[in-house]
């Protein structure tokens, strides 16, 4: 009996893609000049093609946009979080409602804010069914880093407590909730005096920096043994104060920095046997981020992770991309989001 030929592999979709593209660098938010260009677009045989449905705006990309990012590439199409339907792709991918992120999209490569993109097949993680699109798009970034920090750091577990600096950013929340999705006690520091704004799996008290010793606080609050992990998403301003809430053998993940330098007690350190994680997601590849979001999807699936709430003045067409830029230049607490829908 003669083997049945090989099906023939159909070629390629190929798209005209609309796409946000940024020629060259700004010298501030303000005088960023997005413009709409129609690209062709088709996958690679390891990729997907996708439709794009939704797509975030983080402080990442106006960074890039306005040259605080030298590796950054012009002209390009910005964006790093997404969230679409796959429309062309290796057998049974096709169909498919998926999200993800990258370090590399919409910095070093074109990226999600457009109609269609193309990435690694492995790259992507199916959406879970009660996110919507924006919701999903929205999770990318910020709940990345916070992962990765407590992949690198070591996840915390029920006997732990987590503090959280900067606890209403967007990075911040991510951290308290993964925290608290695996038993951790949290604790968070604020720059004011206000309440925890996001979910939660248990009560988080915050300190209020501006009135309080972060220090003597978390000590106070914890039988004087300190947090056995700081996640600090501020950089240098709680350096010090970080550093003094650590317990024996405590962890302090840092994610930014304002100052690059800062005062480091060396006997400190070894003597309480501490450990610094330094976390940069623009590393992270379209592969390397979707294991890490695939690790949160179970969390959003069953509700014990939330996805940031998205208001609909937060969300903007692609013809409005520098409006939507200079919403998070600004610093918005809204998760900003855009949606390539649209006229065509």
């Amino acid at each position: 009996m003669m083997p049945a030929p090989n099906k023939p592999e159909r070629p390629p979709v190929t798209v005209e893609a609309r796409c946000v593209r940024l020629l060259a660098k700004a010298d501030d938010p303000a005088s960023l000049a997005p413009t709409i260009e129609r690209r062709t677009l088709s996958r690679a045989a390891n990729e997907v093609l996708i439709e794009v449905k939704a797509a975030a705006v983080n402080p990442s990309d106006v960074k890039a946009a306005t040259g605080l990012m030298a590796y950054a590439i012009f002209p390009r199409t910005p964006g790093r979080d997404y969230a679409g339907i796959v429309i062309d792709g290796p057998a049974g991918s096709i169909g498919r409602e998926v999200f993800g992120s990258s370090g590399d999209l919409g910095i070093r490569r074109d990226g999600t804010h457009a109609t269609h993109l193309a990435v690694d097949a492995d790259a992507v993680v199916e959406r879970p069914k009660n996110l919507s699109w924006e919701e999903a798009a929205g999770i990318g970034v910020p709940f990345v880093t916070a992962m990765e920090g407590f992949r690198r750091a070591g996840k915390p577990d029920k006997d732990e407590t987590v503090l959280v600096m900067g606890v209403n950013g967007k990075v911040g929340q991510a951290a308290v909730q993964i925290a608290s999705w695996n038993g951790a006690r949290v604790i968070g520091v604020a720059r004011k005096r206000e309440a925890y704004e996001g979910h939660a799996n248990s009560n988080v008290e915050v300190i209020d920096a501006s009135a309080t010793d972060v220090a003597t606080r978390v000590r106070e609050l914890t039988d004087g043994n300190g947090a056995d992990i700081v996640f600090n998403t501020v950089g240098d301003p709680y350096f010090q104060a970080a550093n003094k809430s650590l317990a024996l053998r405590g962890r302090q993940i840092l994610i930014a920095a304002i100052d690059r330098v800062v005062q480091f007690n060396i006997l400190e350190f070894y003597r309480g046997q501490h450990t610094y994680v330094g976390i940069d997601t623009l590393g992270l590849s379209s592969t390397a981020t979707g294991a890490v979001l695939r690790e949160l999807a179970p969390g959003f699936a069953g509700g014990q992770l939330k996805p940031f709430p998205i208001k609909p003045s937060a969300i903007y067409q692609l013809e409005d991309a520098k409006r939507a830029f200079l919403a998070v230049a600004g610093s918005s607490r809204d998760r900003v989001i855009l949606r390539p829908a649209g006229p065509g």
